[in-house]
């Protein structure tokens, strides 16, 4: 697991969404998608804007370090 937790899956649901269809949005594939939301996988900063863009909130509130 990487340090990085985040609220992708939880912001992804409320909007009813499919790891699919935010892939495309954002223009990842689902399979990304579903890593970052296990932590399997950090998205790059760029990733990182376009979900928190795509959900309007800010990357500090989909993302968090845990040491």
């Amino acid at each position: 697991m990487f340090p990085i937790a985040n609220n992708v899956r939880a912001e992804r649901e409320a909007r009813g969404m499919t790891q699919s269809e935010l892939g495309t949005a954002i223009g990842l594939t689902r399979q990304t998608v579903a890593a970052i939301e296990q932590r399997h996988y950090s998205p790059s900063l760029e990733a990182a804007f376009r979900i928190a863009r795509l959900f309007d909130t800010t990357v500090d509130a989909l993302f968090q370090w845990e040491e």
